[in-house]
């Protein structure tokens, strides 16, 4: 991918970037929670990395007699990308793999949303780690896409 769609990527994530808490960037999406993660998995796998576990909070909340609106969260890595993380600081280990969690709010909008590893990195002390900005880039490509009209 160049430099340029990259940037391009990260724009438009910055441009839909509605709220974010304390090291979460969130977007909206126009699909529903699944098809938003369905979009999600096809990116990750199409760029190689591996998805670990789908897990749908709503359905587990089912069996235990709770109400959730949709809300699923993808676990997904590579160890191109995670391993020299965790060189710089193995504490990082603790946040990996890489997450993405999609719901539906009260007002029946789709988030899609992820830890933003800048955060991480300064969470864990390694802010100068030389592989946080190309993590930050690729999940802000995969946001981007995965909400794209």
């Amino acid at each position: 991918m160049t430099i340029r769609a990259v940037v391009i990527a990260l724009l438009i994530v910055l441009s839909r970037c509605a709220w974010s808490a304390d090291g979460v960037i969130a977007v909206k999406s126009p699909y529903q929670v699944g098809d938003t993660l369905d979009r999600l998995e096809i990116l990750v796998t199409d760029k190689g990395m591996t998805v670990f576990a789908r897990i749908d909070h709503a359905a587990g909340a089912a069996t235990v007699g709770k109400a959730l609106r949709p809300t699923q969260l993808l676990i997904f890595g590579n160890p191109k990308g995670g391993t020299p993380f965790m060189v710089c600081a193995q504490t990082v280990a603790i946040d990996l793999p890489l997450k993405m969690l999609a719901w539906r709010d009260e007002g029946g909008q789709v988030w899609l949303a992820y830890n933003d590893p800048v955060f991480l990195a300064r969470r864990h002390g390694v802010q100068d780690c030389p592989v946080v900005h190309k993590i930050a880039m690729v999940l802000a490509e995969l946001a981007a896409l995965a909400v794209a009209p």
